[in-house]
């Protein structure tokens, strides 16, 4: 704080021309403050609101004015740099432009598109911040700040329509005969799998998000329906938990434990069988259970009918390791450990989810956003390898070992021995002793 000094002269022998001195002096104090004001407010705003050079020329440098207009009119171009259509961009923006519209009277806002543009790129390019406050001239911190409301504005305004909270009976039964006509494997409402998104390590998170592989992580646990879109995500455990709990401590493994999910009532798969319940499908890290099959353990010494029912379970349960596959190869911020605080972390990753699946619904019968090469395919010789695989080993998305124990009740191994009965009988498809 500065202080303005003006003398006065003494008033203690004369009161009448003290009072004259004062009222004389009055006018000086009064403008001496304004300009001491005026001073403070200039060295404010040259303090608060200083603009990198680089910066101000955004209106003709940025990729936003100078490139993004062009690349709107080229179809091809604007799907390889977005990941979607531009007819799909505009949709969108309509979506979540009155969640993210800002007013400012400091300065000129930055629009709508171009809070999406930025945000949309961030997440298809796997560039860092830095890199996009060079892109879309900004600082670092208003790039944060708008990818991260971003992001939660595409999940507010997607999630209820592409990955709602609940499903009907109606919506299983769907899930379930696509399953069967898709995947041939009957009473299947869905593939379920877990990752560790990989992390680097947040500010005072002491050891909580630190997992057994030594690394910073939060897990994604998903389950998704035959045509690769995601049906139930449970996002933010702990990477500290042991992979044995994180399923049975997810809210998703609490509701089918406690016959929470609306599933149809359990029906025979066969006219003379025993009803069998509408399952999951998941790998040897999941435990068996009556509303989650598994794959018989061992790969020796299995029976030829045991050796079938892993494979025609393996067949189902890959849409799943596909559909994160698929994540990992569209939106490449997934293809290195996420360098965010985990906030932004699970804003992100619930963003990415939501525009996964509202792209797939569009696309399930065009396969522009996923292309067929990009998944695993069934071929008369074998499997053959999507090209998402080339992607994973480095990326943020790490397999869970274990989400459950090893321990499971004889109701359901009885259930797992059914199926298996019917793929080796009544089920069978005849390539399927190929491949065993």
């Amino acid at each position: 704080m500065r202080y303005v000094y003006v003398p006065v002269q003494s008033t203690m022998g004369n009161s009448s021309s003290g009072l004259r001195n004062r009222r004389r002096n009055r006018p000086i104090i009064v403008e001496s403050i304004h300009e001491l004001q005026k001073e403070m407010e200039k060295d404010y705003h040259e303090k608060r609101f200083c603009v990198e050079p680089i910066f101000k020329k955004r209106h003709t440098h940025g990729f936003y004015h100078s490139i993004f207009p062009v690349m709107s009119l080229n179809e091809s171009q604007f799907r390889n740099y977005f990941c979607m259509t531009a007819t799909q961009f505009e949709e969108l923006l309509l979506l979540v432009t009155p969640q993210i519209t800002k007013q400012t009277m400091i300065q000129e806002p930055i629009s709508a598109e171009e809070w999406l543009s930025m945000t949309i790129r961030f997440l298809a390019s796997g560039d860092s911040m830095t890199s996009m406050s060079y892109q879309y001239p900004n600082g670092l911190t208003t790039v944060s700040d708008i990818i991260e409301e971003t992001c939660n504005a595409i999940w507010n305004n997607l999630q209820q329509q592409v990955l709602p909270s609940s499903l009907a009976k109606e919506d299983w039964l769907n899930i379930a005969h696509d399953f069967e006509e898709l995947w041939n494997f009957k009473h299947c409402v869905g593939a379920i799998d877990g990752k560790h998104i990989l992390i680097q390590c947040p500010n005072n998170s002491s050891s909580s998000y630190f997992n057994y592989k030594n690394n910073h992580s939060v897990v994604l646990l998903g389950i998704c329906n035959a045509k690769y879109i995601f049906t139930f995500v449970d996002i933010g455990a702990y990477g500290q938990r042991s992979d044995g709990s994180i399923f049975k401590g997810s809210l998703i493994g609490q509701s089918f434990h406690n016959k929470q999910m609306n599933l149809p009532e359990p029906e025979p798969i066969t006219s003379d069988g025993q009803p069998l319940p509408y399952i999951l499908v998941g790998d040897e890290a999941f435990q068996l259970s009556d509303y989650l099959l598994r794959p018989y353990p061992g790969k020796e010494n299995l029976t030829q009918d045991r050796m079938i029912f892993n494979y025609r379970l393996s067949r189902a349960r890959r849409t799943i390791e596909n559909a994160f596959g698929i994540l990992v190869s569209r939106w490449k911020i997934l293809r290195r450990p996420i360098i965010c605080n985990v906030k932004q972390i699970m804003k992100i990753v619930q963003a990415i989810i939501c525009l996964h699946n509202w792209l797939r619904l569009q696309d399930v019968e065009e396969n522009q956003y996923i292309s067929p090469s990009m998944i695993d395919q069934d071929d008369p010789n074998g499997l053959i390898l999507g090209s998402w695989r080339k992607y994973t080993e480095n990326s943020a998305l790490r397999d869970i070992t274990k989400c459950g124990t090893n321990t499971s009740s004889r109701q359901a191994r009885q259930i797992r021995e059914e199926f298996c009965q019917y793929f080796n009988n009544e089920g069978a498809i005849s390539w399927q002793f190929d491949h065993c």
